[in-house]
């Protein structure tokens, strides 16, 4: 079968930026010679650190200097934990529950020390994180909901990003009370609204009712999925769209404390990181999965690196952290080709790829549109708007006899506008069933996702004339692509865990086969009966996309020196470089 072609109009079309690194449509800091190394790229049997509960990215640290470190105990640590800290010269900067641990500033020289006792379970740094509708919001079927009148009242949505200004299109229908419930910031010396403009754009895809395009001379009108869901705004992006892993997981322990002031039932995480360990040890993992016990669905962003061939995986092994948490629901992008129709849909090239390093966990879950949607602008002093003018929306775009550049709406590219879809059809399915817990819900929008799509295509960037194939298989589109109409009129209720399935490569028969035991729901008799959720072949064998028919034959990416193996591909370097890029 001939693969699809098509130019791509990426983030790097629409905002003149490398869509490899970070997240939406912008220019950041990301892993330019990201070698995606054996340490991270190979078996999980590999040695993280010198010490097993200190993080590898410790290792370079100045014994002579000061390091922010989240530590984990093994139990809610309390203030003789803390004194254990001090007496190392350590100062206590914030706790973290959710973690079972605290943000401090150690001694480096100290950290091996400190990792000796017994109470202690793990040692990180601070990580830093940054931020990854008029035809997305059909392609979805998401306006067939809407006129059965499925609009997310009464579900709160946490929305943790660069903040959400209180703008018209969110706002409760008939009223100018904003639909902004409660506001705090966890980024020092920022306020709580929107300076950056990634976070009301991502609000906008979840709610955004299209007050600013709707009535008497308008064409188009800009809603979001859930128009009358309550919006919690969590900040924890600073202006440049950076943030830290103590931010994300501080914000993430303010939502569950107040889940049932305000309903909150869906987290949105449109942003993300560089895998750097285990799920099993990465603090800001084991956060999503304290809001996930909690009874909140976590929707995070898969990453922008699909297009990163840097490792020899062809954007294979690229999903971001907390994406890689087998708990959340993980989110790729597809482009919606500029038409309400799906049938025309196609993957985005540069939406990230499983299997997740180190775990081979099945990532992304689903799919969903992620290319230059349009959504709420925060206004247009905000920094992204100021850096790239050319992604407001048309006047003449949506309303009769107007001219010039909307300061309502914009256009973004990326995971994070595609995970805000999945978040704001999860407050629909809610609405509808309120007893739904994380992992039904899950569940239900994995087996309802469209499995009709094409065996590969073929995306040309339209600044650089390269081209990427795109193979669908369950590392690139997961159980297929987001449809809400399909998941409502679905009855099905999942009785187990449904946590993303591992994987393993068998070498001599170069197979790759899910791990059974760890995901009850996946198993092949339990709940879904003769539907499989991964579409038409669970277990893929050699002549399934990684035999000798696949376009790159016997592909590198299940090589014996790439994932899977035991070895180092030959000049990789053994550390991240992490480089910015114009």
């Amino acid at each position: 079968m001939e693969p699809k072609k098509t130019d791509e109009i990426t983030d790097l079309g629409s905002c003149g930026e490398n869509v490899r690194a970070g997240f939406g449509n912008r220019r950041v800091i990301h892993m330019k010679s990201l070698r995606l190394t054996a340490v991270l790229l190979l078996a999980s049997t590999l040695v993280f650190a010198k010490h097993p509960k200190i993080a590898e990215d410790l290792d370079a640290a100045d014994p002579s200097s000061n390091v922010d470190v989240i530590v984990q105990f093994r139990q809610t640590p309390t203030e003789a934990h803390h004194q254990k800290v001090r007496d190392r010269g350590g100062l206590h900067k914030k706790s973290l529950d959710p973690v079972n641990g605290s943000l401090y500033s150690l001694p480096a020289s100290k950290l091996k020390d400190l990792a000796d006792d017994p109470d202690v379970a793990y040692i990180s740094p601070d990580r830093v994180v940054r931020g990854t509708l008029d035809y997305a919001e059909a392609a979805v079927n998401a306006n067939i909901a809407l006129n059965y009148g499925w609009d997310g009242t009464g579900i709160g949505v946490a929305v943790l990003d660069s903040g959400i200004s209180p703008i018209t299109d969110l706002q409760f229908n008939n009223s100018t009370a904003p639909r902004i419930v409660y506001a705090e910031t966890f980024v020092p010396h920022n306020a709580t609204a929107d300076n950056y403009g990634h976070g009301t754009h991502v609000a906008g895809i979840i709610g955004g009712n299209g007050a600013n395009s709707s009535g008497s001379g308008y064409t188009s009108t800009f809603r979001g999925i859930a128009p009358n869901a309550q919006l919690i705004n969590l900040r924890v992006l600073d202006s440049n769209g950076v943030g830290q892993d103590s931010y994300v997981i501080a914000a993430i322990q303010r939502a569950i404390q107040l889940k049932s002031q305000y309903n909150i039932r869906v987290l949105n995480l449109s942003l993300g990181r560089p895998v750097s360990g285990s799920y099993q040890t990465d603090p800001l993992c084991q956060a999503v999965e304290a809001a996930w016990n909690a009874g909140i669905v976590v929707v995070v962003a898969a990453g922008n690196s699909g297009r990163d061939n840097s490792a020899s995986t062809n954007g294979y092994a690229t999903i971001n952290a907390p994406g890689n948490d087998p708990y959340v629901i993980t989110v790729g992008a597809m482009k919606t080709m500029g038409t309400a129709s799906r049938s025309d849909d196609l993957i985005a090239s540069y939406s990230s790829k499983g299997p997740t390093l180190l775990d081979h966990i099945v990532k992304p879950d689903l799919v969903a549109p992620g290319n230059r949607v349009i959504s709420a602008l925060a206004g247009t002093n905000a920094n992204l708007c100021k850096q790239y003018p050319a992604n407001r929306v048309a006047y003449a775009y949506y309303e009769n006899g107007s001219s010039g550049s909307s300061s309502d709406y914009y256009r973004l590219s990326g995971t994070s506008m595609a995970t805000p879809m999945v978040s704001g059809a999860t407050a629909l399915l809610l609405q509808q069933n309120p007893n739904l817990s994380p992992d039904q819900v899950k569940a239900r929008l994995m087996k309802t996702a469209s499995k009709t799509l094409p065996a590969s295509s073929i995306a040309t960037d339209p600044v650089t004339g390269i081209t990427y194939t795109s193979q669908y298989d369950i590392f690139t589109i997961g159980a297929g692509y987001l449809d809400v109409w399909a998941a409502l009129n679905n009855s099905d209720v999942a009785s187990g865990s449904a946590q993303s399935p591992a994987v393993t490569f068998d070498p001599a028969t170069r197979t790759v086969t899910m791990v059974s035991g760890t995901s009850v729901v996946w198993g092949s008799s339990v709940v879904w009966g003769t539907s499989v959720v991964w579409g038409s072949s669970v277990v893929w064998g050699t002549g399934v996309v990684w035999g000798t028919g696949s376009p790159s034959g016997t592909s590198v990416v299940w090589g014996t020196s790439v994932v899977w193996g035991t070895g180092q591909p030959a000049g990789e370097s053994t550390s991240i470089a992490i480089n910015g890029e114009n």
